[in-house]
C-alpha cells in the first residue's frame, strides 16, 4: 500500500456539465485533508484608483482599490485570495496575460491588520487579502487596498504641435526627408498633465497595480467633480506616475513652418519653424513645447530664440513661461544632413 494518498480522476467524459471527482487510495482508512491546484477561467482582477484634490492645489488623496470579478460558475466561501501583478505570461487564453487571480482554499485567521499586504514573488507582484473573503459566483466585489492623502502633484502642461496627417501613411524615408510638406498639420491642443512620485515621502511607496485611475476636484459647494481618467501601468517602488486628464480649454498652441531648404547635391535639408503658445488663463503658466527631429537621424540645431532640451535622440523640448492673457513665441531652424 502506498505511504501517501494516490488520487485517480475520474473520465469528465461520462459528465454533462463540468464535474471534478477523484478516487482516493491511502493506507489508512478515515478522513483525510487534501490540497490541489489547478488553473481555471473565469476569474479576473483588476486595480481601480480615486485621486480627491481641493478646491485649490495640486495635492491629492488617492485610494485604490482590487475588484474581484467571479465568472467561474463555483462559489468560493471564506477563500484566502491572492492576487498575482505583472505581465504574467500565458500562451491561451490571451486575456489572461493581463492580470490572474490566484485563489487558494484554505481557512485563514481573522487579524488586524491592512487589507492587502503585498510582496515581491518571482519577478511580479503578489497582493494576499489578510481575511478570509467569500467570492460568490456572478459576484464583483472590491477590497481596499492603498490610501494616501496629500499626495504631492505636479500639473503640466504639453505642447506637442506635430499632427500625424493620414496622408503621411506609407511615405518612406526619402519622401520624409525631402517633401517640403510633411509635418506641416498643426495640433492646437495642449495636453494636461498629472504626475506624482509612487514613494514613501508621499505617503506611498508600495508597487502599484496597473489600474484606471479617476481624478477629481472639490468644488466650492463640496461636491467632487469629475476632471479626468487615465490607465496606469505597473509602478514599482519610487518611480513616477503620469496621467493625462485631457486637454487645456485655456491654451492654445499654434505650430507653421516658415521655411525649408532642400540641397540634394549636398545632402542637406534646413527647415524652420514658428510655434505660439497663448495663454487665456489668469496666472503664468509654463509650457513643455515638444518638437521631433522627423525627417533624419543626423540634426542640429541651426538657430533658435530660446534655449532648448535634448530629451532623446530625436526630441527637444521648450519650456517657454507663458504670462496671464498672453503669448509665447518660439522660433527655431534644424539642419539636416545624409
Amino acid at each position: 500500500m502506498p505511504d501517501k494518498p494516490i488520487f485517480d480522476a475520474l473520465d469528465p467524459k461520462a459528465f454533462l456539465k463540468p464535474t471534478l471527482l477523484w478516487r482516493l487510495r491511502t493506507d489508512k482508512a478515515g478522513t483525510h485533508e487534501c490540497e490541489f491546484s489547478y488553473l481555471t477561467g473565469g476569474m479576473r482582477w483588476e486595480a481601480t484608483y480615486n485621486a480627491v484634490a481641493p478646491e485649490k492645489g495640486d495635492r491629492f488623496d488617492i485610494i485604490g482599490w482590487v475588484t474581484l470579478e467571479n465568472m467561474s460558475g463555483k462559489d468560493f466561501e471564506n477563500a484566502s485570495v491572492k492576487l498575482m501583478d505583472g505581465d504574467v505570461a500565458r500562451a491561451k487564453p490571451e486575456e489572461l496575460a493581463s492580470g490572474r487571480m490566484d485563489y487558494s482554499l484554505s481557512l485563514a485567521r481573522e487579524a488586524s491588520a491592512p487589507a492587502v499586504t503585498e510582496r515581491a514573488f518571482e519577478e511580479y507582484h503578489l497582493y494576499t487579502l489578510t481575511r478570509p473573503t467569500s467570492v460568490l459566483d456572478r459576484e464583483i466585489k472590491q477590497v481596499e487596498f492603498v490610501r494616501a492623502a496629500n499626495v504631492p502633484t505636479q500639473r503640466l502642461y504639453v505642447y506637442d504641435g506635430f499632427k500625424a496627417d493620414p496622408r503621411y501613411r506609407g511615405w518612406d524615408y526619402r519622401s520624409i526627408r525631402e517633401r517640403p510638406d510633411y509635418g506641416t498639420v498643426s495640433n492646437p491642443k495642449v495636453w494636461v498633465m498629472l504626475e506624482f512620485q509612487n514613494a514613501e515621502k508621499s505617503g506611498l511607496g508600495m508597487p502599484l497595480p496597473k489600474g484606471t485611475v479617476k481624478i477629481y476636484r472639490r468644488d466650492g459647494d463640496g461636491r467632487n467633480e469629475f476632471i479626468g481618467e487615465d490607465r496606469m501601468d505597473h509602478t514599482p517602488k519610487d518611480e513616477t506616475v503620469r496621467l493625462y486628464t485631457g486637454n487645456a480649454f485655456d491654451i492654445v498652441g499654434e505650430r507653421r513652418q516658415t521655411n525649408f531648404k532642400l540641397d540634394i547635391s549636398r545632402k542637406t535639408a534646413e527647415e524652420s519653424f514658428e510655434i505660439k503658445v497663448r495663454n487665456h488663463k489668469k496666472e503664468e503658466i509654463e509650457v513643455r513645447v515638444v518638437e521631433h527631429m522627423y525627417r533624419w537621424i543626423q540634426w542640429e540645431i541651426a538657430g533658435q530664440t530660446m534655449e532648448h532640451l535634448k530629451t532623446d535622440a530625436r526630441t527637444i523640448e521648450f519650456r517657454p513661461k507663458v504670462p496671464a492673457d498672453g503669448q509665447a513665441i518660439i522660433n527655431y531652424t534644424v539642419r539636416y544632413t545624409w
